[in-house]
Formats: C-alpha cells, structure tokens, sequence
C-alpha cells in the first residue's frame, strides 16, 4: 500500500538515497531540504532517476517551516533525518558549536515531531523513525558533543514510544554505523576550523589514538542503510532500534558493558576487531 512520507535531510546522504527509494517504490515522498538551492539540485537528480518526489524547503530550525509543513501535509510517516556534527574535544570545543548541533540534532526533532503527532494519534495510526547513529548507543571521543546529541535523541525517541503506546503511532530510530556519504568526513573536518592539538588540553597519545586521519578510509557503502531505512518506513511494528549493519551490535554492546567495569583512569573504548 501506497504509504505518504515526509523525509528531513534529503538533499544528500541517507535522505537523498531513502527518498529516491521510497518513490521508486510508488510512495508519495516529501523531501525536504535545507534551502532553496538543494531543492533545484534534488528535482533535477529526481528526474534522472525518472522518480516523482515534492521537495520542499524545510529548515528544520525555523518555527514557521515546521509549522507550515505540519499543516500542510497529512503524512503516515515523518522521517527525522536532518542532523550535523561538530567534533573536538569537550573541554575546548566552542559553545557555539555545541549549541549548533544541539539545536539541528535535539530540539529540531523534536519540535517538529510535536508538530505532526496531533494529526497521527487523532487518526491513529503513524510513524515516526528518527536518525540517530551507534553514537547514540557509545560514545566517541573527539565526537562526544555530537554523540551526546544522539544519546538526547535516544531518551526522546524511548520516551515518546513508551508515552504514546496504544494510540497507534510507531516510534522507532534507525543507527546507522560508518557509511561513506561524506558526512562524517565533513563532521571529523568541523574541528580544522578553531582547534590547535599542539596546545590542547589532551595527551598527544589520545589524541593521536582517537584523530587518526586513515578511520575513515574504511567506511561502509551507504546503500546498505538506504534499503534498511526504506524497510523501516514501509513494515509496520518494527523493532524499536535498528542498528546498521547488525554485525556492530556485539560491538556497542561490549562497549556499553566496558562502561560498568572502567575505572577512572581506563579508556572506555573496545577495540571494535575484538568483537
């Protein structure tokens, strides 16, 4: 059945594949983008790909592009994707930076959740799935201000799910690992711009264990989260968390236990080729 879905962030990336994807497969797709351009951008890629898709310009930020979108459109799944990462260490990274990211990763989402879900549980029925990553689940360092962002998303995505049982509106989140869409490498790239390693607060082998410029040159072809996020979008009762590719599972949950037993002066990081 043919299902109405608006997806934030799909001018690139997971959003653009998802979306393209989704159409493909005879869904009405609303993709929104961040600004005017992308939407010029996005059409003409819609077209080569001989898909229909709406795009719409929808700054996740702005009050009166969350409000116009929640009034306009009548959706059965609102697809949370938009997000940015700013990287650098904790002690040192700019609060304008951390601000940023809090606002497009935390309260962007959801703002515009609280928009649409009037409409959902009126009728009863809905979905919403939200991008968070594996760093919702653990935490990078020299990542952590964005990682922390996802554990927020995580605590909203649970609590909306358990506080709206029973209405009919699925809440669920889609964990992506490494892929290689250029967002982590722009993300890793955030930190260029202000931070100076030979003055930082960090011991230089931390630094150099947690900074190393070849981490990203083993990333993951992004098509397999494409075809997990169109799954996600189309099946009805998914799991709640879906963690992709599932072979890192053991891997965050290892990491996640490693928490328990540190002490203070233990690194918390498992060494993802042991698991």
């Amino acid at each position: 059945m043919s299902k109405t879905i608006l997806i934030t962030g799909a001018s690139s990336g997971f959003g653009k594949g998802t979306a393209i994807g989704l159409a493909k497969k005879g869904h009405r797709v609303i993709a929104a983008v961040h600004v005017e351009p992308l939407k010029t951008i996005l059409l003409e890629e819609a077209k080569k790909e001989n898909v229909e898709l709406e795009v719409i310009v929808l700054d996740v930020t702005k009050a009166s592009d969350r409000q116009y979108a929640a009034e306009r459109y009548d959706v059965d799944v609102l697809m949370s994707n938009a997000g940015v990462m700013e990287t650098g260490p904790v002690a040192e990274i700019p609060i304008e930076n951390v601000r940023r990211n809090y606002e497009v990763n935390v309260f962007a989402p959801l703002q515009l959740v609280q928009a649409f879900l009037p409409k959902m549980v009126k009728k009863g029925k809905g979905k919403v799935v939200f991008t968070s990553s594996m760093g919702g689940l653990i935490t990078v360092p020299f990542a952590a201000i964005y990682t922390s962002t996802k554990h927020a998303l995580e605590g909203i995505a649970e609590g909306l799910k358990e506080e709206l049982t029973g209405t009919g509106v699925e809440i669920c989140t889609v964990n992506p690992g490494v892929f290689g869409t250029g967002f982590n490498d722009r993300g890793a790239e955030t930190l260029l711009k202000w931070w100076n390693p030979e003055v930082s607060l960090s011991k230089p082998e931390i630094i150099q264990a947690f900074t190393d410029p070849t981490a990203l040159e083993q990333q993951l072809d992004p098509q397999v989260m494409i075809d997990a996020m169109i799954r996600v979008a189309e099946e009805e009762n998914s799991l709640f968390r879906n963690v992709i590719p599932e072979a890192i599972i053991p891997w965050i949950k290892a990491t996640q236990e490693q928490a328990w037993k540190a002490r203070t002066n233990d690194m918390l990081t498992v060494n993802p080729d042991s698991h």
